[in-house]
């Protein structure tokens, strides 16, 4: 389509440079050549620039100059009327002429600026814009890379436009291209995800040449052609999706849809986790559910390395994840590595059932330092995938 609105421009130009060639408007041919192809510049620099305006404004701005075409005509036809000698033929003829330019940019003017108080459903639905009415989603880099946009999209939850935009293909492709192995492999995930998207027939995708040569950020040429188009933006990027709610664009973030889907865990309840690592206040344990989730747990250093049950104490929601904390359980399994299925358990399994009751829960003295630098590491984890931007 953007190929043939191009070749269009070109005819019309040739056409114009050609009839000012041959009329020859003025007394020198190059200079009416010249003329006329300053003109077909300005006509296509014009045709730019309405082509952004909405309906409302250009129904506005049509009324606007047809009713100053009016009355420039019934004012001019007053002052040609005058039999008075004082005003030559010339001045009358120069008056009535800008007085119609005058009247016609007065009425384009405001009537583009107060079109938008015109009640398209009073008119019939004839101008009306609601089927034309589009909806776009814009996709980020981070979100391609994830991959998990494609399965949401399979399932049919993803309706609309899909859109992709070239400058986040060319951002993509320097990923693909990059000296860094884990940055190369992304890339090439991404583009793969692109190609298993365009695979789907139930998915109308577009690819748009859209680019803002003075925005210099990707993030920040997403927000602007979002705008634009009245897009929503998919993205699991943290920043871009505070910057974006800042600047009054809509979000979808793929990472609050997920932290959505996962299983709800209440104070009180009883789990078996495998206690990785050591945790940022004294004497902490970290775990990892199979779904990502990090589960902190106090008093839990000991048992590094080891399966625990583990009482959930408190569970921490925000947007960049989920945090459970817990304490250790009365009855550690330290067997349960040996394929010990006492107490309704199995090797490899999630505990149900103890022997005991967990008993009432203390509450953590330090829980707010402790929500603080593990939220952000979660943060990092979860929209770390802008991080592996090339320079």
């Amino acid at each position: 389509m953007r190929s043939d609105i191009i070749l269009i421009r070109i005819v019309f130009t040739v056409i114009l440079i050609t009839a000012g060639y041959i009329l020859k408007p003025f007394d020198n041919r190059l200079t009416s050549v010249i003329v006329a192809g300053l003109i077909a510049v300005g006509i296509i620099f014009f045709e730019l620039r309405i082509r952004r305006a909405s309906l409302k404004t250009l129904i506005g701005a049509a009324i606007g100059s047809i009713l100053g075409i009016l009355g420039a005509f019934m004012i001019g036809s007053l002052i040609n009327n005058q039999e008075a000698t004082a005003v030559s033929g010339e001045m009358k003829a120069y008056l009535v002429l800008a007085l119609t330019f005058f009247m016609a940019y007065v009425g384009l003017m405001v009537g583009a600026a107060k079109g938008d108080y015109i009640d398209l459903a009073a008119l019939g639905g004839i101008f009306s814009e609601k089927a034309g009415r589009r909806d776009y989603k814009l996709m980020d880099t981070s979100v391609i890379i994830d991959g998990r946009i494609a399965d949401v999209a399979e399932t049919g939850f993803l309706g609309g436009t899909i859109v992709i935009p070239q400058f986040v293909l060319r951002e993509l492709q320097q990923v693909a291209d990059s000296a860094d192995s884990s940055k190369r492999q992304r890339g090439r995930r991404g583009l793969d995800m692109l190609q298993r998207l365009q695979n789907n027939s139930a998915l109308d995708i577009a690819i748009v040449d859209t680019d803002f040569p003075a925005v210099k950020e990707v993030d920040l040429k997403l927000i602007e052609l979002a705008k634009q188009l009245s897009a929503v933006i998919v993205t699991n990027d943290f920043n871009l999706n505070k910057v974006a709610q800042l600047q009054g664009v809509s979000i979808l973030n793929i990472n609050e849809l997920a932290n959505a889907l996962k299983p709800v865990v209440l104070p009180g309840e009883a789990m078996l986790v495998f206690i990785l690592k050591e945790g940022k206040e004294y004497n902490q344990g970290v775990a990892y559910l199979d779904d990502g989730t990090m589960v902190v747990v106090d008093n839990a250093r000991r048992m590094i390395g080891k399966n625990a049950s583990v009482a959930v104490t408190s569970v921490l929601q925000t947007t960049a994840g989920k945090m459970i904390f817990g304490r250790l359980a009365e009855e550690n399994y330290d067997n349960y590595n040996n394929g010990d299925t006492r107490n309704g358990t199995h090797n490899g399994g999630v505990l149900n059932n103890f022997n005991r009751r967990p008993q009432p829960t203390r509450p953590i003295t330090n829980a707010a330092p402790i929500m603080g630098e593990q939220e952000s590491e979660v943060r990092n984890q979860e929209s770390g995938v802008r991080s592996q931007k090339p320079e």
